[in-house]
């Protein structure tokens, strides 16, 4: 299949797609969506985060996050507790099932990547990186909306 759009939004939207359904392919043996995922990144890498933290950083609506921690709450990969500064606060973090995994996980991503960027040189993937993190830098700029910027 090949793509005869030159435009930038069709060919990001499309190839967002295509890495988000390889993922699944992959991980279908932990029973994982993209959403929950991309939640579980934020989760491992910050340690704990506030459940309303979630929906700004996964861009979904409150009602939405709940859903999916109730959900992966239920398979255990990650718990609800309370925050130690605000007791109406819950923060979501991860359970040793999903910290027993996260290195698999991480592998799998990369593997998803590495088909993403098969036969793109180097030098030319580090381009493309430059290019799409620049884009993300001056649209969130002119934006005006630092929530919309994924801490690293």
């Amino acid at each position: 299949m090949t793509f005869e759009s030159n435009e930038l939004g069709p060919l990001v939207h499309v190839a967002a797609r295509l890495i988000r359904k390889r993922f699944e392919q992959q991980a279908t043996q932990y029973g994982l969506s993209s959403a929950q995922w991309r939640l579980l990144i934020h989760v491992i890498k910050q340690g704990a985060v506030p459940q309303a933290r979630l929906s700004e950083l996964l861009e979904i609506e409150p009602i939405s996050v709940s859903r999916l921690v109730d959900r992966m709450e239920a398979a255990g990969w990650v718990a609800r507790e309370a925050d130690p500064t605000d007791r109406r606060v819950k923060n979501i973090v991860a359970t040793p099932r999903t910290l027993a995994v996260s290195g698999d996980l991480r592998d799998l991503v990369s593997r998803v990547y590495i088909d993403a960027l098969a036969g793109i040189a180097p030098a030319e993937q580090a381009i493309l990186l430059n290019g799409l993190a620049t884009i993300s830098e001056n649209l969130t700029q002119a934006l005006g909306d630092s929530a919309l910027k994924d801490p690293k």
